[in-house]
């Protein structure tokens, strides 16, 4: 028995061990699962910053090379530094609406969520969506390291931009990219000129006591004229809670804060470029953002509140180091980007009304239970690559990279008494720990041929190598024998991608798009009738798109069709009280894409950005047989035609901003958004069937369907004024303070099978806040 599992739907109604037991082994398995540079004047920043999702005229670096993303032949949304910084966004949620193809949940606190991409659902702990920070990976790509309900997170300040990457990104990014990829790229230091900047803003969110309020300040100096500079940052946001407990009337129990703190020292020549850099980033939340809803009409039972009998603090931390460097050898650049990290991951939830009545089969009146879990992983990568000069008839790109992960993973289940006092010779239903490993070597290969100035063609390949270790201890408890048990596994993987692309027109870009991606597999538990390896999750994706300009670029607008197969998906199973992965199903999503951007007059920009998706099960995920004397439990975690879990077939957002020259060198911007989310499932449908054996007799039959959570839409605004120094800003998230759900499940008495209530993550209230920023 270990950790693997789907979410928390998949252990009703079994028997309460196995219940208790897949809960332990999953741990972690979740409730259900551009702009220019800001140093800047900002009124100088106003006409490359028009939109969240600007299309036009941007550079990026999607292929590992510095390119206008008008002639990039793949789907890329950019989030601006200034724009994040004028919707005040913290983290993850408040922008991820605003990018087609791209769902995020969150559990209630920064940190804690599941990203996905094109409805590549997370059903198993392995990544499916990929995340860099500059030229180097974050996050693992074991199945011990729970990287599907923990990705990266990052408290954006000192950050240029957000690239993201709809698509597998097999070929140049590897292991856990099949979905798509996010990218941090931060502010370099700049030789040339020096900067400070200090700043700081209060908030008020509906339903706290108290307000929230953040700092920031940071600098860039030369300290060699044109060589060498450095550039230092910190900001800290204070998180004000807004969730009152019902158990004991505690009131705002999830405040919380975000520190940010980074350091890059960057040295220029002719030939050589180096730069290195230092990131902190700390997430320490004291409980959960979320609240108790009534289990059969989904309305909260009193507002925004929650039962809470142990607390559920949440603490990140990760430390991450880099040097890269790019050497221009004339006929080509090298470049060698090094990384190294360290993460750290704590969390507690409260299992009182789900575990806390197992002490009644002990005679004693429900006691508490909680889990806690930590996850710690270090790991160091290495890449070379060599990269032609751009703006030649054939362009291409080799490279080699290196990934080392080191990881462990503690869990343990305590359980007491309902006075928090110890039961006599019990203490915990479980306690483990699982140390892996995971080493990958790659070597991969990019390039394009120009025919003439209406047709190219673009191809990638990617051979990758992986080898894994893991050891499950057990030390403690009732449902696991004391004692280890190790694995381990290899694999080899290819990718590849081609890319035809045409030039329609001077302001019409077409282009075809088939790749691949993959999941990494990994070693199981050994048992009978698991296997011993889980092999790669594969993906296979047909895209067609279209890059377009009108209007002397007043008119800009991107739309995509895609196909993904996606096959061996990596899902639960369980033999006899042991659970682990099998490769099973396999699942289909297609979908169309759209981002246009309109400036009907000087200074005014709307947006609009639409995606639809349709992912679903192609087949029954394999049965999970649990012996039960004379008879057998079947279990099907997954059945033909369900949704992908948390995706929601259609989203939409409407962005607006309108610049205003002002008396003076002052200037005001107004602007917003609009988001639209439509339903989605929080997991897929579970079957169980009784069957005695002798004679062969269906005894019972029950189907269990996933919840639905409705659609919401939200509203977000700001307004700023701004000079060459100064900059005010006003923001409201959420401004009509809808109360909608990033997750939702069930909190279900594993004695009695009784539903106590729904527990959900609600996005964030309305939040009203000022900002003032001073730079000099």
């Amino acid at each position: 028995m270990h950790m693997h599992d789907k979410r928390d739907t998949a252990i009703r109604r079994r028997p309460l061990v196995h219940a208790i037991a897949a809960t332990l082994a999953v741990a972690l398995a979740g409730p259900a699962m551009a702009q220019q540079s800001a140093t800047q004047a900002p009124q100088d920043d106003v006409a490359a910053e028009q939109s969240i999702t600007t299309l036009d005229n941007l550079v990026v670096t999607a292929n590992k090379r510095a390119e206008n993303i008008r002639e990039v032949a793949a789907a890329i949304t950019v989030l601006g530094g200034q724009q994040l910084e004028n919707f005040s966004a913290t983290q993850m949620s408040d922008y991820a609406s605003y990018v087609p193809g791209l769902q995020l949940q969150s559990s209630g606190t920064p940190g804690q969520t599941q990203v996905s991409m094109r409805g590549i659902a997370a059903m198993s702990p392995g990544s499916t969506v990929g995340t860099y920070l500059d030229e180097t990976p974050v996050g693992s790509n074991s199945l011990y390291q729970q990287a599907t309900l923990f990705s990266l997170d990052l408290f954006p300040y000192d950050i240029e931009r957000i690239e993201v990457l709809r698509g597998p990104q097999g070929t140049l990014y590897g292991a856990g990219a099949m979905g798509g990829l996010i990218k941090y790229m931060t502010r370099k230091p700049d030789t040339s000129q020096t900067e400070f900047r200090i700043g700081g803003g209060v908030s008020d969110t509906e339903g706290a006591g108290d307000v929230g309020y953040n700092y920031r300040v940071g600098m860039n100096v030369p300290l060699v004229q044109d060589a060498l500079a450095l550039r230092v940052s910190y900001a800290r946001n204070e998180i004000a809670g807004y969730v009152d407990n019902l158990v004991d009337g505690r009131k705002d129990i999830n405040d919380g804060d975000q520190t940010s703190a980074r350091a890059a020292l960057a040295w220029e020549s002719d030939v050589v470029d180096v730069q290195f850099a230092a990131m902190r980033q700390e997430i320490d939340s004291k409980n959960n953002g979320t609240i108790a809803l009534d289990p059969v009409s989904h309305k909260p039972i009193a507002g925004l509140s929650n039962y809470i009998y142990e607390n559920e603090p949440f603490i990140k931390d990760l430390d991450h180091y880099s040097l890269t460097v790019d050497w221009d050898l004339g006929f080509a650049d090298f470049v060698s980007a090094t990384s190294y990290s360290d993460t750290h991951t704590s969390i507690t939830t409260d299992q009182t009304l789900t575990y806390g009545p197992f002490t009644a089969l002990l005679g004693l009146p429900p006691g508490r239970a909680l889990l806690n879990y930590t996850l710690d992983l270090n790991q160091l990568t290495q890449e070379f690559r060599l990269t032609s000069k751009s703006g030649q008839p054939f362009e291409w790109l080799v490279g080699t990279f290196y990934s080392d992960e080191d990881g462990d993973n503690f869990q343990t289940v305590p359980i007491m008494q309902a006075d928090g006092s110890p039961i006599p010779g019990l203490t915990t239903l479980g306690d483990l720990n699982i140390p892996s490993t995971y080493e990958e070597t790659a070597v991969f290969a990019n390039g394009s041929y120009k025919f003439n100035d209406w047709f190219k063609l673009g191809a990638g390949v990617r051979f990758s190598r992986n080898e894994q270790e893991f050891t499950q201890n057990v030390t403690d408890g009732l449902l696991l024998p004391i004692g280890s048990n190790s694995n381990t596994s290899s694999e080899d993987v290819f990718t590849w991608s081609i890319t035809p692309q045409f030039q329609v027109s001077k302001d019409v870009m077409v282009y075809f798009k088939a790749a691949t991606g993959y999941q990494p597999g990994g070693p199981n538990i050994l048992a009978p009738g698991l296997p011993p390896v889980v092999d790669s999750s594969m993906l296979t994706s047909y895209e067609i798109g279209m890059k377009s300009a009108f209007a002397d670029n007043r008119v800009v607008l991107d739309l995509t069709a895609y196909q993904i197969d996606w096959e061996d998906i990596q899902v639960a199973s369980q033999v006899n009280g042991i659970s682990g992965l099998v490769n099973g199903g396999e699942a289909t999503s297609r979908g169309i894409e759209a981002s246009a951007l309109f400036r009907p007059i000087e200074g005014l920009t709307l947006g609009l950005n639409a995606a639809y998706n349709d992912a679903k099960i192609d087949e029954d995920f394999p049965t999970i047989i649990v012996p039960a004397g004379p008879a057998q439990v079947e279990v099907n975690t997954g059945l033909k035609n369900d949704r992908m879990p948390y995706v929601p077939d259609l989203t939409w957002s409407l962005t607006a901003d309108w610049y205003v020259p002002i008396n003076g060198n002052w200037s005001a911007n107004f602007g917003g958004g609009f988001r639209w989310v439509d339903d989605r499932t929080n997991g897929t449908t579970e079957r169980q069937i009784v069957r005695l054996l002798d004679p062969p007799t269906v005894l019972d039959e029950q189907v269990t369907v996933p919840l639905v959570i409705d659609s919401y839409y939200a509203l977000d605004l700001y307004a700023s004024f701004s000079n060459d120094n100064w900059t005010l800003r006003a923001y409201m998230k959420n401004a009509t303070d809808e109360r909608a759900y990033s997750t939702m499940n069930d909190i279900i008495n594993q004695v009695t099978d009784e539903t106590h209530h729904t527990a959900a993550s609600p996005i964030q209230p309305r939040t009203f806040g000022v900002e003032v920023d001073y730079r000099f």
